[in-house]
Protein backbone atom coordinates (compact mmCIF):
# COMPACT_ATOMS: atom_id res chain seq x y z
CA UNK A 1 0.00 0.00 0.00
CA UNK A 2 1.08 3.40 -0.53
CA UNK A 3 0.99 7.96 1.53
CA UNK A 4 2.29 10.87 0.06
CA UNK A 5 3.15 13.38 2.75
CA UNK A 6 6.88 13.31 2.01
CA UNK A 7 6.31 13.59 -1.71
CA UNK A 8 3.96 16.53 -1.32
CA UNK A 9 6.47 18.34 0.84
CA UNK A 10 9.25 17.68 -1.65
CA UNK A 11 7.02 18.75 -4.51
CA UNK A 12 6.56 22.23 -3.02
CA UNK A 13 9.44 23.16 -5.32
CA UNK A 14 9.04 21.75 -8.85
CA UNK A 15 11.38 21.59 -11.79
CA UNK A 16 9.16 24.11 -13.53
CA UNK A 17 10.63 26.76 -11.27
CA UNK A 18 7.44 27.49 -9.42
CA UNK A 19 7.51 29.43 -6.19
CA UNK A 20 7.85 27.72 -2.86
CA UNK A 21 4.51 27.17 -1.11
CA UNK A 22 3.69 25.55 2.18
CA UNK A 23 2.52 21.98 1.56
CA UNK A 24 -1.09 21.21 2.35
CA UNK A 25 -1.76 19.06 5.40
CA UNK A 26 -1.75 15.40 4.36
CA UNK A 27 -2.80 12.24 6.20
CA UNK A 28 -3.50 8.70 5.04
CA UNK A 29 -6.11 6.55 6.77
CA UNK A 30 -7.83 3.20 6.35
CA UNK A 31 -11.61 3.05 6.01
CA UNK A 32 -13.65 -0.10 6.38
CA UNK A 33 -14.92 -1.29 3.02
CA UNK A 34 -17.68 -3.56 1.84
CA UNK A 35 -17.85 -7.30 2.38
CA UNK A 36 -16.49 -8.95 -0.74
CA UNK A 37 -14.97 -12.25 -1.93
CA UNK A 38 -11.63 -13.02 -0.32
CA UNK A 39 -10.18 -12.75 3.19
CA UNK A 40 -11.80 -10.16 5.46
CA UNK A 41 -8.50 -8.34 5.86
CA UNK A 42 -8.97 -6.98 2.33
CA UNK A 43 -12.35 -5.42 3.14
CA UNK A 44 -10.88 -1.95 3.46
CA UNK A 45 -9.84 1.00 1.33
CA UNK A 46 -7.21 3.65 1.85
CA UNK A 47 -7.86 7.38 1.76
CA UNK A 48 -5.25 10.12 1.51
CA UNK A 49 -6.64 13.40 2.83
CA UNK A 50 -5.23 16.70 1.56
CA UNK A 51 -6.20 20.09 2.90
CA UNK A 52 -7.95 21.57 5.96
CA UNK A 53 -9.47 18.99 8.26
CA UNK A 54 -12.47 21.16 9.14
CA UNK A 55 -13.40 22.12 5.56
CA UNK A 56 -17.12 21.71 4.92
CA UNK A 57 -16.68 20.48 1.34
CA UNK A 58 -14.83 17.36 0.23
CA UNK A 59 -13.71 16.45 -3.27
CA UNK A 60 -13.40 12.64 -3.36
CA UNK A 61 -11.25 11.42 -6.26
CA UNK A 62 -10.87 7.90 -7.70
CA UNK A 63 -7.83 6.85 -9.79
CA UNK A 64 -8.08 5.29 -13.23
CA UNK A 65 -6.97 2.00 -14.76
CA UNK A 66 -3.85 0.72 -12.94
CA UNK A 67 -3.73 4.09 -11.17
CA UNK A 68 -3.11 4.82 -7.50
CA UNK A 69 -3.85 7.70 -5.17
CA UNK A 70 -0.35 9.04 -5.80
CA UNK A 71 -1.50 10.14 -9.26
CA UNK A 72 -3.37 13.01 -7.59
CA UNK A 73 -0.67 14.02 -5.12
CA UNK A 74 0.41 17.20 -6.94
CA UNK A 75 -2.89 18.39 -8.36
CA UNK A 76 -4.71 17.77 -5.06
CA UNK A 77 -2.38 20.20 -3.35
CA UNK A 78 -2.78 22.68 -6.22
CA UNK A 79 -6.57 22.50 -5.86
CA UNK A 80 -6.72 23.06 -2.10
CA UNK A 81 -4.26 25.95 -2.48
CA UNK A 82 -6.80 27.67 -4.73
CA UNK A 83 -10.18 26.71 -3.29
CA UNK A 84 -10.88 27.79 0.27
CA UNK A 85 -12.79 25.57 2.64
CA UNK A 86 -12.24 22.49 0.46
CA UNK A 87 -10.40 19.28 1.24
CA UNK A 88 -9.49 16.52 -1.22
CA UNK A 89 -9.77 12.84 -0.35
CA UNK A 90 -8.07 10.44 -2.75
CA UNK A 91 -9.07 6.79 -2.75
CA UNK A 92 -6.79 3.78 -3.16
CA UNK A 93 -8.76 0.67 -4.10
CA UNK A 94 -8.55 -2.41 -1.90
CA UNK A 95 -6.16 -4.06 -4.37
CA UNK A 96 -3.40 -1.67 -3.31
CA UNK A 97 -3.05 -3.84 -0.20
CA UNK A 98 -1.56 -6.57 -2.40
CA UNK A 99 1.70 -4.66 -2.96
CA UNK A 100 5.03 -5.06 -1.18
CA UNK A 101 6.53 -1.57 -1.35
CA UNK A 102 8.95 -1.94 1.56
CA UNK A 103 12.22 -1.45 -0.34
CA UNK A 104 10.90 1.47 -2.38
CA UNK A 105 9.85 3.04 0.92
CA UNK A 106 13.32 2.50 2.39
CA UNK A 107 14.98 4.01 -0.67
CA UNK A 108 12.85 7.14 -0.45
CA UNK A 109 13.79 7.49 3.23
CA UNK A 110 17.49 7.19 2.37
CA UNK A 111 17.84 3.79 4.06
CA UNK A 112 18.50 1.97 0.75
CA UNK A 113 19.72 2.99 -2.69
CA UNK A 114 17.82 3.07 -5.96
CA UNK A 115 20.03 0.16 -7.06
CA UNK A 116 18.92 -1.81 -4.00
CA UNK A 117 15.29 -1.27 -4.94
CA UNK A 118 15.92 -2.17 -8.59
CA UNK A 119 17.72 -5.37 -7.57
CA UNK A 120 14.93 -6.35 -5.17
CA UNK A 121 12.04 -5.75 -7.56
CA UNK A 122 13.40 -6.41 -11.05
CA UNK A 123 17.05 -7.43 -11.49
CA UNK A 124 16.54 -10.69 -9.59
CA UNK A 125 14.48 -11.95 -12.52
CA UNK A 126 17.66 -12.22 -14.63
CA UNK A 127 20.10 -12.72 -11.74
CA UNK A 128 18.94 -15.50 -9.38
CA UNK A 129 21.86 -14.80 -7.04
CA UNK A 130 20.07 -11.71 -5.73
CA UNK A 131 18.63 -12.61 -2.33
CA UNK A 132 16.27 -11.73 -0.82
CA UNK A 133 14.05 -10.49 -3.61
CA UNK A 134 10.47 -9.56 -4.33
CA UNK A 135 7.97 -12.45 -4.22
CA UNK A 136 5.20 -11.95 -6.81
CA UNK A 137 1.68 -13.05 -5.96
CA UNK A 138 0.52 -16.47 -7.07
CA UNK A 139 -2.56 -16.08 -9.30
CA UNK A 140 -3.99 -19.34 -8.00
CA UNK A 141 -4.08 -17.99 -4.45
CA UNK A 142 -5.86 -14.78 -5.48
CA UNK A 143 -8.61 -16.09 -7.71
CA UNK A 144 -11.15 -14.17 -5.60
CA UNK A 145 -9.86 -10.95 -7.21
CA UNK A 146 -11.79 -12.02 -10.32
CA UNK A 147 -14.86 -10.83 -8.37
CA UNK A 148 -13.44 -7.40 -7.52
CA UNK A 149 -15.33 -5.48 -10.17
CA UNK A 150 -17.38 -2.30 -10.33
CA UNK A 151 -19.97 -3.47 -7.80
CA UNK A 152 -17.28 -4.07 -5.15
CA UNK A 153 -15.51 -0.83 -6.03
CA UNK A 154 -18.70 1.24 -5.73
CA UNK A 155 -19.74 -0.35 -2.45
CA UNK A 156 -16.24 0.37 -1.10
CA UNK A 157 -16.48 3.93 -2.40
CA UNK A 158 -19.78 4.46 -0.64
CA UNK A 159 -18.06 4.01 2.72
CA UNK A 160 -15.69 6.85 1.75
CA UNK A 161 -18.51 9.11 0.50
CA UNK A 162 -20.45 8.62 3.73
CA UNK A 163 -17.38 9.39 5.85
CA UNK A 164 -16.67 12.51 3.77
CA UNK A 165 -20.27 13.70 4.15
CA UNK A 166 -20.49 13.44 7.93
CA UNK A 167 -21.85 16.46 9.81
CA UNK A 168 -23.61 17.72 6.70
CA UNK A 169 -20.48 18.30 4.62
CA UNK A 170 -20.98 18.53 0.88
CA UNK A 171 -19.31 15.85 -1.24
CA UNK A 172 -18.18 16.26 -4.84
CA UNK A 173 -17.31 12.89 -6.36
CA UNK A 174 -14.86 12.60 -9.23
CA UNK A 175 -12.05 10.67 -10.75
CA UNK A 176 -9.60 10.30 -13.58
CA UNK A 177 -10.20 8.02 -16.58
CA UNK A 178 -11.89 4.84 -15.30
CA UNK A 179 -12.17 6.61 -11.94
CA UNK A 180 -14.38 9.20 -13.65
CA UNK A 181 -16.47 6.38 -15.10
CA UNK A 182 -16.80 4.96 -11.59
CA UNK A 183 -17.95 8.33 -10.23
CA UNK A 184 -20.61 8.69 -12.91
CA UNK A 185 -21.79 5.12 -12.36
CA UNK A 186 -22.03 5.88 -8.61
CA UNK A 187 -24.36 8.80 -9.30
CA UNK A 188 -26.77 6.45 -11.10
CA UNK A 189 -26.28 3.43 -8.82
CA UNK A 190 -29.13 1.88 -6.89
CA UNK A 191 -28.21 1.19 -3.25
CA UNK A 192 -31.24 -0.91 -2.28
CA UNK A 193 -33.63 1.76 -3.47
CA UNK A 194 -31.52 4.82 -2.65
CA UNK A 195 -29.92 6.49 -5.72
CA UNK A 196 -26.24 7.37 -5.47
CA UNK A 197 -26.71 10.95 -6.66
CA UNK A 198 -28.61 11.76 -3.45
CA UNK A 199 -25.39 11.26 -1.50
CA UNK A 200 -23.24 13.67 -3.53
CA UNK A 201 -23.36 17.33 -4.52
CA UNK A 202 -21.42 17.31 -7.79
CA UNK A 203 -19.46 15.15 -10.23
CA UNK A 204 -15.98 15.83 -11.66
CA UNK A 205 -14.97 13.79 -14.71
CA UNK A 206 -11.28 14.04 -15.60
CA UNK A 207 -10.89 12.50 -19.07
CA UNK A 208 -13.36 9.71 -18.43
CA UNK A 209 -17.01 8.86 -18.14
CA UNK A 210 -19.66 6.63 -19.72
CA UNK A 211 -22.22 6.77 -22.55
CA UNK A 212 -19.57 6.30 -25.22
CA UNK A 213 -16.69 8.03 -23.47
CA UNK A 214 -14.81 4.72 -23.78
CA UNK A 215 -15.73 1.36 -25.28
CA UNK A 216 -18.94 -0.26 -24.18
CA UNK A 217 -19.75 -3.95 -24.52
CA UNK A 218 -22.56 -6.24 -25.62
CA UNK A 219 -23.85 -9.22 -23.62
CA UNK A 220 -21.88 -11.57 -25.86
CA UNK A 221 -18.68 -9.58 -25.41
CA UNK A 222 -19.16 -9.50 -21.65
CA UNK A 223 -19.69 -13.26 -21.59
CA UNK A 224 -16.52 -13.80 -23.61
CA UNK A 225 -14.53 -11.42 -21.40
CA UNK A 226 -15.62 -13.21 -18.24
CA UNK A 227 -14.84 -16.60 -19.75
CA UNK A 228 -11.33 -15.44 -20.60
CA UNK A 229 -10.95 -13.97 -17.11
CA UNK A 230 -11.85 -17.30 -15.53
CA UNK A 231 -9.11 -19.03 -17.52
CA UNK A 232 -6.41 -16.38 -17.03
CA UNK A 233 -4.82 -14.12 -14.46
CA UNK A 234 -7.16 -11.99 -12.33
CA UNK A 235 -4.75 -9.08 -12.85
CA UNK A 236 -4.20 -6.71 -15.79
CA UNK A 237 -0.89 -7.22 -17.62
CA UNK A 238 -0.34 -3.80 -19.18
CA UNK A 239 3.11 -4.55 -20.64
CA UNK A 240 2.23 -8.03 -21.87
CA UNK A 241 5.20 -9.66 -20.16
CA UNK A 242 3.17 -12.25 -18.29
CA UNK A 243 4.20 -10.40 -15.12
CA UNK A 244 1.29 -8.06 -14.26
CA UNK A 245 3.08 -6.29 -11.39
CA UNK A 246 6.01 -5.16 -13.56
CA UNK A 247 4.17 -2.19 -15.08
CA UNK A 248 3.90 -0.52 -11.69
CA UNK A 249 7.42 -1.53 -10.66
CA UNK A 250 9.04 -0.30 -13.90
CA UNK A 251 7.38 3.11 -13.58
CA UNK A 252 8.24 3.49 -9.91
CA UNK A 253 11.83 2.30 -10.36
CA UNK A 254 12.39 4.65 -13.30
CA UNK A 255 10.87 7.54 -11.36
CA UNK A 256 13.00 6.73 -8.32
CA UNK A 257 16.22 6.96 -10.36
CA UNK A 258 14.95 10.18 -11.99
CA UNK A 259 14.24 11.63 -8.56
CA UNK A 260 17.45 10.58 -6.77
CA UNK A 261 19.95 10.82 -9.67
CA UNK A 262 18.22 12.68 -12.52
CA UNK A 263 21.31 13.45 -14.62
CA UNK A 264 23.04 10.09 -14.11
CA UNK A 265 23.23 7.47 -16.88
CA UNK A 266 20.00 5.50 -17.02
CA UNK A 267 20.18 2.20 -15.16
CA UNK A 268 16.78 0.94 -16.28
CA UNK A 269 17.77 1.39 -19.94
CA UNK A 270 20.39 -1.34 -19.57
CA UNK A 271 17.92 -3.88 -18.14
CA UNK A 272 17.33 -6.72 -20.64
CA UNK A 273 13.60 -6.99 -19.83
CA UNK A 274 12.89 -3.33 -20.59
CA UNK A 275 10.41 -3.45 -23.50
CA UNK A 276 12.18 -2.30 -26.66
CA UNK A 277 9.65 0.44 -27.34
CA UNK A 278 10.84 2.28 -24.22
CA UNK A 279 14.51 2.33 -25.29
CA UNK A 280 15.53 5.54 -27.11
CA UNK A 281 18.36 3.64 -28.84
CA UNK A 282 21.05 5.96 -27.52
CA UNK A 283 22.38 6.34 -23.96
CA UNK A 284 20.20 8.72 -21.93
CA UNK A 285 19.95 10.02 -18.38
CA UNK A 286 17.57 8.66 -15.77
CA UNK A 287 15.14 11.55 -16.17
CA UNK A 288 15.37 11.31 -19.98
CA UNK A 289 14.30 7.67 -19.95
CA UNK A 290 11.31 8.51 -17.75
CA UNK A 291 10.31 11.34 -20.06
CA UNK A 292 10.83 9.23 -23.18
CA UNK A 293 8.73 6.38 -21.77
CA UNK A 294 5.73 8.57 -20.92
CA UNK A 295 5.81 11.42 -23.46
CA UNK A 296 3.06 11.24 -26.07
CA UNK A 297 5.55 11.72 -28.93
CA UNK A 298 7.75 8.75 -28.02
CA UNK A 299 5.71 6.38 -25.82
CA UNK A 300 3.88 3.55 -27.68
CA UNK A 301 0.45 4.64 -28.97
CA UNK A 302 -1.21 1.63 -27.36
CA UNK A 303 -0.10 2.95 -23.95
CA UNK A 304 -1.92 6.27 -24.29
CA UNK A 305 -3.29 5.79 -20.77
CA UNK A 306 0.12 6.82 -19.39
CA UNK A 307 0.90 9.64 -21.83
CA UNK A 308 1.88 13.21 -20.96
CA UNK A 309 3.32 16.14 -22.91
CA UNK A 310 6.65 16.57 -21.20
CA UNK A 311 9.18 17.85 -23.74
CA UNK A 312 11.86 16.05 -25.74
CA UNK A 313 15.24 14.38 -25.70
CA UNK A 314 18.14 16.81 -25.91
CA UNK A 315 19.70 16.91 -29.37
CA UNK A 316 23.19 16.16 -28.04
CA UNK A 317 25.07 14.95 -24.97
CA UNK A 318 26.39 11.66 -23.68
CA UNK A 319 24.19 10.49 -22.13
CA UNK A 320 21.46 12.60 -23.67
CA UNK A 321 19.34 14.51 -21.18
CA UNK A 322 15.71 15.64 -21.23
CA UNK A 323 14.46 19.13 -22.14
CA UNK A 324 11.21 20.25 -20.56
CA UNK A 325 9.05 22.45 -22.72
CA UNK A 326 5.44 21.34 -22.65
CA UNK A 327 2.86 21.16 -19.88
CA UNK A 328 4.34 18.48 -17.58
CA UNK A 329 7.96 18.91 -16.40
CA UNK A 330 9.66 15.55 -16.06
CA UNK A 331 10.50 16.37 -12.43
CA UNK A 332 6.79 16.33 -11.63
CA UNK A 333 6.54 12.88 -13.20
CA UNK A 334 9.33 11.70 -10.90
CA UNK A 335 7.57 13.23 -7.88
CA UNK A 336 4.26 11.60 -8.89
CA UNK A 337 5.52 8.07 -9.41
CA UNK A 338 8.40 7.90 -6.91
CA UNK A 339 6.51 8.11 -3.65
CA UNK A 340 5.54 5.80 -0.83
CA UNK A 341 3.64 4.58 1.02
CA UNK A 342 0.99 6.00 -1.37
CA UNK A 343 2.14 5.35 -4.93
CA UNK A 344 0.83 6.20 -8.37
CA UNK A 345 0.40 2.78 -10.00
CA UNK A 346 -1.72 -0.18 -8.96
CA UNK A 347 0.54 -3.22 -9.36
CA UNK A 348 -2.27 -5.78 -9.14
CA UNK A 349 -5.16 -4.15 -10.93
CA UNK A 350 -8.30 -6.35 -11.21
CA UNK A 351 -9.26 -7.16 -14.81
CA UNK A 352 -12.90 -7.50 -13.77
CA UNK A 353 -13.17 -3.78 -13.09
CA UNK A 354 -12.73 -2.80 -16.75
CA UNK A 355 -15.11 -5.54 -17.90
CA UNK A 356 -17.80 -4.12 -15.63
CA UNK A 357 -17.21 -0.49 -16.55
CA UNK A 358 -17.58 -1.37 -20.24
CA UNK A 359 -20.81 -3.20 -19.35
CA UNK A 360 -22.17 -0.19 -17.46
CA UNK A 361 -21.63 2.18 -20.39
CA UNK A 362 -25.31 2.63 -21.33
CA UNK A 363 -26.31 3.57 -17.75
CA UNK A 364 -29.57 1.66 -17.92
CA UNK A 365 -31.02 -1.76 -17.26
CA UNK A 366 -30.15 -4.06 -20.15
CA UNK A 367 -28.92 -7.58 -20.87
CA UNK A 368 -25.30 -6.63 -20.06
CA UNK A 369 -25.97 -5.03 -16.68
CA UNK A 370 -28.26 -7.90 -15.70
CA UNK A 371 -25.56 -10.44 -16.60
CA UNK A 372 -22.82 -8.55 -14.74
CA UNK A 373 -24.95 -7.59 -11.74
CA UNK A 374 -24.66 -3.83 -12.21
CA UNK A 375 -27.24 -1.46 -10.69
CA UNK A 376 -26.90 1.71 -12.81
CA UNK A 377 -30.63 2.49 -12.87
CA UNK A 378 -31.06 6.14 -11.90
CA UNK A 379 -29.24 8.16 -14.57
CA UNK A 380 -32.36 10.07 -15.64
CA UNK A 381 -32.85 11.54 -12.16
CA UNK A 382 -29.26 12.67 -11.51
CA UNK A 383 -29.49 16.42 -10.88
CA UNK A 384 -26.10 17.52 -9.48
CA UNK A 385 -23.63 19.92 -11.14
CA UNK A 386 -21.22 18.21 -13.53
CA UNK A 387 -17.72 19.07 -14.74
CA UNK A 388 -15.94 17.18 -17.54
CA UNK A 389 -12.43 17.69 -18.93
CA UNK A 390 -11.29 16.02 -22.14
CA UNK A 391 -7.71 15.37 -23.36
CA UNK A 392 -6.54 13.95 -26.67
CA UNK A 393 -7.14 10.33 -25.59
CA UNK A 394 -10.64 9.55 -26.86
CA UNK A 395 -10.98 11.69 -29.98
CA UNK A 396 -13.87 13.64 -28.49
CA UNK A 397 -15.53 10.70 -26.74
CA UNK A 398 -15.34 12.13 -23.22
CA UNK A 399 -17.23 15.34 -23.98
CA UNK A 400 -19.71 13.61 -26.23
CA UNK A 401 -20.42 11.15 -23.41
CA UNK A 402 -20.83 14.06 -20.97
CA UNK A 403 -23.25 15.80 -23.34
CA UNK A 404 -25.29 12.62 -23.68
CA UNK A 405 -25.42 12.37 -19.91
CA UNK A 406 -26.65 15.96 -19.53
CA UNK A 407 -29.37 15.33 -22.14
CA UNK A 408 -30.48 12.09 -20.50
CA UNK A 409 -30.24 13.19 -16.86
CA UNK A 410 -31.79 16.01 -14.85
CA UNK A 411 -28.54 18.01 -14.84
CA UNK A 412 -29.29 21.57 -15.96
CA UNK A 413 -27.20 22.82 -18.88
CA UNK A 414 -26.15 25.84 -16.86
CA UNK A 415 -24.76 23.47 -14.21
CA UNK A 416 -22.59 21.57 -16.70
CA UNK A 417 -19.01 22.72 -17.31
CA UNK A 418 -17.48 20.91 -20.31
CA UNK A 419 -13.85 21.67 -21.18
CA UNK A 420 -12.01 20.54 -24.31
CA UNK A 421 -8.27 20.23 -23.63
CA UNK A 422 -7.65 17.80 -26.49
CA UNK A 423 -5.23 20.07 -28.34
CA UNK A 424 -3.08 20.91 -25.33
CA UNK A 425 -3.05 17.86 -23.05
CA UNK A 426 -2.57 14.10 -23.04
CA UNK A 427 -4.25 11.67 -20.66
CA UNK A 428 -2.13 12.16 -17.50
CA UNK A 429 -1.41 15.87 -17.96
CA UNK A 430 -4.40 17.11 -15.90
CA UNK A 431 -2.81 15.38 -12.90
CA UNK A 432 0.87 16.15 -13.52
CA UNK A 433 1.07 19.47 -15.37
CA UNK A 434 2.74 22.43 -13.71
CA UNK A 435 0.11 24.73 -12.14
CA UNK A 436 0.84 27.55 -14.58
CA UNK A 437 0.26 25.28 -17.61
CA UNK A 438 -2.61 23.13 -16.32
CA UNK A 439 -5.83 23.83 -18.21
CA UNK A 440 -7.69 21.37 -16.01
CA UNK A 441 -6.70 23.23 -12.85
CA UNK A 442 -7.66 26.58 -14.37
CA UNK A 443 -11.16 25.37 -15.18
CA UNK A 444 -12.02 23.01 -12.34
CA UNK A 445 -11.24 25.62 -9.67
CA UNK A 446 -14.09 27.96 -10.70
CA UNK A 447 -16.42 24.95 -10.88
CA UNK A 448 -15.49 23.85 -7.37
CA UNK A 449 -15.91 27.37 -6.05
CA UNK A 450 -19.29 27.99 -7.64
CA UNK A 451 -21.11 24.78 -8.47
CA UNK A 452 -21.88 23.67 -4.91
CA UNK A 453 -21.77 27.04 -3.15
Amino acid sequence: MAGMAAALAAAAITTAGSVVVAPAAVTTTTIKGAKAPGPKRYDEVFVTKVGPKRADRTLVLVPGTIGGAGDFSLVARDIVDRVRNLRVWVVDRRSQALEDTTVFDRALRGEASADDAFDYYLRWIVDPSIQPHYQPLDDDEFGFVREWGLEVSIRDLRHVVKAAGKRGRKVILGGHSLGASTALAYSAWDFRGRPGYREIDGVVLIDGGLLGSFDGSTRREAEQDLAELEQGSPFTDLLGLGLPWTAGVFVEAGALYAKLDPAGPSVVQQFPLLPAEFDPGTPVTNRALLGYALDADTSPPELALIHVRAGRLASSGDPRDWEDGEVTPVGRLADTFAQEPVNGVEWYYPRRLNIDVDGADKLRRNRVTKFLGLRTWHARKVNVPLYAFQTSLTGGGVLEGARRFVRRSAVRKRDATLVDGSTTTSHLDPLTAAPQTNDFLDTVVPFLKDAVR
